[in-house]
Order: C-alpha cells, then sequence, then structure tokens
C-alpha cells in the first residue's frame, strides 16, 4: 500500500469516528482492555521476538519488556481511560451577541493524530485509547525495535474494533521502515498533529523535518536540589525513588544538587542506592566527601558531559553547590524542562523554587517519579510535554482536543 493510502483512510475513518456514541467509544475500550489481558500469551511471544533482537544492556531494554503484570496495568490503564468523561463537546464559552447571534466555544476532536515512538508497545495501547476516546484517528509509527511487540497490541485492537462493526483505520499501525517516516512527516493535509516520542535525536529530527505542527514529548534531564533545609529522611527516600523505581523512564532522577552545608550527609542519603548498583558521577566537593564511604567501582569523578545528560540507566551525576540561587542557575543551563525537585523544610524556599523552575512538573519533597499521566490522573498519557504551546506536561485527553466556535442565528447579516 502507498503511504498515501493510509492516510486517506486514516481522514475517512476520522469522519466515521465522530459518529460514534459515547457509550459506544467506553464499551470498545473496555472490550480491548480485557482482549489485551486474554491475549496475554500472545502478546508476550511476540515480545521475545524483539527482545531477542535487543542488547539486555540498552537502556530500551527495559522499556521494551512486556510482563503480565506490565500487560494488566495497560489494560487497567485503558478501563481508568473510558470511564473518564471525554472533553469532546464541552462548552468551553458562550454568550449572545448584540444581533441575537449565540456565539459558543466547544471542544472538539484534533482528528488525525500521527505518533512516531520508538521500542515502547505499551504507547501502542495507550494512543489508541486515548484518541479513540476524544473522537481521534490514531495513525503510529513505532520502531523496528519494538515491531513484533507493536503488531501483536494493534491486531487485539482491530479484531475488538472489527467485532463492534469499526473501521480498524482509526488506529494504523505504519511499517516501521524509515520510509514511513519520511511519509508521516510529509503528511500535510491529511495528519492533523504529529507528536513524537521517544530520544532527544528523535524529537529533534521530527521537530526539524516535520511539514506538520509538532508537540514536543521532550526528554527528561531530571534534577532534585537537597536543600539546606532538607530533612535527610525525606531526602533519602525520595532520592531512592527517583533514581531505581524505574530507571529506563523520562521521569527517573539524573542528577541530584546538595547544598555544600550538608554535604556531611550525603553518604547517607546515597546509602539506598548502594543495593541497586547506582553509579554515581560526583563533581569534586561531592567526590571527597564520598570517597571511602560509597563503593568504590561505583563512585566516579564526573566529567562535563555528565551534567546535563539522560542517563536512562543506574547511573547518576551529582554535584555541591554553594547556595539556592546556584542551584537554580545549574537547573536552568541544564533542565529538558521536565521534572525538577526540591526537598526542603523552609516554606520560603519551596515557593520560590515552585514559582522560578521553568519545568512541566515542578516537586517539593516528592519523587519525580510521579510526572505520569495515569498518577496525574488523567488515566494515561500519549506524552509529556516540554513545550509551551497547548499542552505542557503528561497530555491526557483534553490535550486530544482543539476547539471550533460555533455559531448560531436566525437570518443576521453584516453590513
Amino acid at each position: 500500500m502507498e503511504y498515501k493510502e493510509y492516510f486517506e483512510k486514516a481522514v475517512k475513518a476520522s469522519h466515521a469516528l465522530v459518529k460514534l456514541t459515547d457509550n459506544t467509544i467506553k464499551q470498545v475500550l473496555y472490550d480491548v482492555a480485557e482482549a489485551l489481558v486474554g491475549a496475554t500469551d500472545a502478546l508476550i511471544e511476540a515480545n521475545k521476538l524483539d527482545l531477542a533482537r535487543m542488547d539486555p544492556e540498552d537502556p530500551k531494554y527495559d522499556r521494551l519488556l512486556l510482563t503480565p503484570d506490565r500487560i494488566s496495568s495497560i489494560a487497567g490503564d485503558m478501563k481508568k481511560v473510558a470511564g473518564l468523561a471525554t472533553p469532546v463537546g464541552t462548552v468551553l464559552s458562550e454568550h449572545d451577541a448584540e444581533n441575537g447571534m449565540h456565539i459558543s466555544k466547544v471542544s472538539v476532536p484534533l482528528g488525525v493524530v500521527g505518533v512516531i515512538y520508538e521500542a515502547r508497545p505499551n504507547v501502542t495501547a495507550d494512543v489508541f485509547a486515548l484518541c479513540f476516546r476524544t473522537g481521534n484517528v490514531a495513525v503510529l509509527k513505532g520502531g523496528s525495535d519494538a515491531d513484533d511487540s507493536n503488531r501483536a497490541v494493534i491486531a487485539v485492537i482491530h479484531q475488538v474494533l472489527e467485532r463492534h462493526g469499526i473501521t480498524p483505520e482509526v488506529a494504523l499501525l505504519l511499517p516501521a521502515e524509515r520510509a514511513a517516516t519520511e511519509a508521516l512527516l510529509n503528511a500535510y493535509g491529511y495528519v492533523d498533529v504529529l507528536i513524537p516520542r521517544g530520544s532527544q535525536q528523535l524529537i529533534d529530527y521530527v521537530r526539524l523535518n516535520s511539514k506538520i505542527p509538532v508537540i514536543e514529548t521532550g526528554a527528561g534531564i531530571v534534577h532534585t536540589y537537597f536543600d539546606a533545609a532538607g530533612d535527610p529522611e525525606k531526602g533519602k527516600a525520595i532520592i531512592f525513588n527517583s533514581k531505581t523505581r524505574r530507571v529506563s523512564v523520562c521521569n527517573a532522577l539524573d542528577c541530584l544538587l546538595i547544598h555544600e552545608s550538608r554535604l556531611e550527609e550525603l553518604p547517607d542519603l546515597l546509602e539506598p542506592l548502594v543495593k541497586s548498583d547506582v553509579e554515581v558521577f560526583a563533581d569534586e566537593k561531592t567526590y571527597d566527601i564520598l570517597e571511602g564511604k560509597y563503593p568504590a567501582n561505583l563512585l566516579h569523578q564526573a566529567q562535563p558531559e555528565h551534567f546535563g545528560t539522560e542517563f536512562l540507566s543506574y547511573k547518576m551525576a551529582v554535584k555541591s553547590v554553594p547556595d539556592f540561587d546556584a542551584a537554580l542557575s545549574h537547573i536552568n543551563a541544564y533542565s529538558s524542562k521536565h521534572s525538577e525537585a526540591i526537598v526542603s523544610e523552609n516554606p520560603v524556599t519551596i515557593e520560590s523554587f515552585l514559582n522560578q523552575v521553568d519545568a512541566a512538573a515542578v516537586y517539593a519533597n516528592v519523587s519525580t517519579a510521579f510526572t505520569d499521566g495515569a498518577q496525574f490522573g488523567l488515566g494515561a498519557e500519549i506524552g509529556i510535554s516540554t513545550q509551551k504551546l497547548h499542552a505542557r506536561g503528561p497530555m491526557g485527553l483534553a490535550e486530544l482536543t482543539t476547539y471550533k466556535w460555533i455559531v448560531r442565528g436566525n437570518g443576521q447579516t453584516r453590513s
């Protein structure tokens, strides 16, 4: 099939999709969720084919991996999406003009949403769920690393759609080949918005080459600042959870900043990381404190490139700062504007941090692991936007809508 045919089918499907009732959409999502759980064995077998082609040491390996628990979680998120109220049709504002016209601003689907993503088969299910719930067609371009897994997931989705008499073109999975990416980047007039999910390299490539409007879901270069007034027990738990809960995801901690007045407590703050074999790249002051108190095989002297790196692995940079302003300066210099956190008991410092740090999600005394659509009550997410136009942070149902003006009258004309 020529790529133009894919896109024409997507546009045609979008016209059919807007005719479905809300109850039908919800029931389809519940049925797909059940079918995914029922197909666990088949999904895992397909996933094994992908895993066999990837080095287990690759940071993307964990993102690629499907397990019964992860499939159950994917299905659970889909049910949560189904249970949320759709924003489509919401009247955002309305008023009567002096000439009697009734003018309203109403939420509507974006239309055809293209998503380019790497080795994350859960994205196939999440994007379908969020797009379908909001009346959008999903055009999916997964990476070759996860192609068998993606095709197994989309097959389950298509089976349920066809059982409900709905065209499977509402969820199109393009071939994994590079030519499909180029075609999607140039699908102006067919695809309304393009959302890349993956490495900074992928995101930059899409932004620079797309002829379609792009919503960036950027890489996460995440910092936590342990302040002069930080609670060590809270800090220890937050650092450990932020770094080790899932190292391959974008909300994982990459750099710990610590006020120099608290340097003596650094070995204790990092002690839980030892059991996870977290490698630490420390600047001069923190290295001197940690030497002999953190395993020598896991402790390294930081190089300039270690700051501003999204590690996606059991690695973390550590740097001392003389004061709050220095912490802010470092974050401003290296942040990807994804998630940033402070550990402090000083309310003035906390409010200054929350107000001054420019990021999609900013935390006080909380692990950055919570930057997630499901955790924010969105059911699931289509990505975490690090830009500022249209959407920012975890993108759920509302972010997959735009609006149109509806004007009702009784023969009014303009002079």
